[in-house]
């Protein structure tokens, strides 16, 4: 049994895990492991909005991403998801991960102008980027085999780790909990730059990904899953998305991934902007559309025990204020981090 904490970033603790030291989970999970020498990543997120029937200018826009996605300096993995907003407004995300911050501001400043810094007819973009130390970050995985998101561009994967299974996991993962709080600090605010808006966040601003894969599974536990789990899931997104702000929850996207062809995938994932970790664990904890969640998935982890095709897996990001960048251009005003600011 390992910690999650990595070897390299542990610490003398003046903050206790939630467990005892002999505490042993009831089922196994995994983290994702960086060469030592990597001290900060790089989670970037490219939008494209529209409404209605895809107008040529989005198809465009997704093309000149991919694009700038294999140029020089670009990331060393990204993947594409889609989901239908508040607001019902298409969008289009792509996630790029670099693990080497001087890489990834050599190709930004271009690509930043080139996605926000032009209009498009009948088009939004928006970029959000996190670029956290290592310190201040988390993975959490149910099962080895297939990497999710930032994992893909980690060195490895963990053998078992201790540090899952329990309410408050999620903080003791995270190595910088080992003497931080990580509280929330100032509140956001809007900077209007000519037809771009930009927001500036706050200290310990938190961000989840979480997702689902059932492209393993066989018909019986398929069923179980589409049936009895995903639409507890979307419940909850949806609560997120509509009425998450009163609960910390600045902004929810829950999305499906999109093959390399463009064609919807047996993979989703929830995608949250939070004012505080604390926030983010008050919901998971005890609001009743996550109790709800986790109800669904405990009962259908249990019916089928370690035969469980499905994977699961997170990553957690709490991030200080200079380590973010939110830009959008016309963009519906409860865009991403522009729901905390706007009214």
């Amino acid at each position: 049994m390992e910690s999650a904490i990595p070897q390299n970033l542990e610490m003398k603790r003046t903050r206790h895990k939630r467990v005892p030291d002999d505490y042993q989970p009831p089922y196994p999970s995994f983290v994702a492991r960086y060469k030592p020498a990597v001290s900060r990543v790089v989670m970037a997120y490219f939008g494209v909005q529209h409404r209605g029937t895809v107008p040529a200018a989005a198809t465009d826009a997704l093309k000149e991403i991919a694009g700038l996605f294999a140029a020089e300096h670009g990331p060393s993995h990204w993947d594409r998801a889609h989901y239908v907003d508040q607001a019902g407004h298409e969008n289009v995300v792509s996630v790029a991960y670099w693990d080497d911050v001087a890489r990834f501001d050599s190709w930004f400043a271009s690509a930043r102008e080139a996605w926000t810094g032009k209009a498009r007819e009948g088009v939004g973009t928006f970029i959000e980027v996190l670029r956290p130390s290592v310190e201040r970050h988390e993975t959490l995985f149910s099962s080895l085999g297939r990497a999710e998101g930032v994992a893909v561009i980690a060195d490895g994967m963990s053998g078992e780790v201790q540090e899952h299974a329990y309410w408050g996991g999620m903080r003791d993962r995270i190595p910088l909990s080992q003497t931080d709080a990580m509280a929330p600090g100032g509140s956001p605010e809007l900077i209007r730059d000519g037809a771009r808006l930009r927001v500036k966040a706050h200290d310990n601003l938190c961000l989840i990904r979480s997702g689902q894969d059932w492209s393993d599974t066989e018909a019986s536990e398929r069923k179980l899953y589409l049936d009895d789990v995903e639409p507890v899931l979307r419940e909850g997104m949806d609560f997120l998305r509509d009425d998450g702000l009163a609960i910390g929850c600045y902004a929810n996207r829950y999305m499906g991934v999109l093959s390399a062809d463009g064609s919807a995938s047996e993979k989703s994932y929830g995608q949250s902007w939070w004012k505080s970790l604390a926030a983010l664990e008050r919901w998971a904890e005890s609001h009743p559309t996550h109790v709800k969640i986790f109800g669904a998935a405990m009962k259908y982890l249990s019916t089928l025990g370690p035969s469980a095709k499905l994977r699961l897996y997170h990553e957690v990001t709490v991030a200080t204020a200079d380590e973010q960048f939110f830009e959008y251009l016309n963009c519906h005003s409860k865009t991403g981090m522009l729901a905390a600011v706007e009214g």
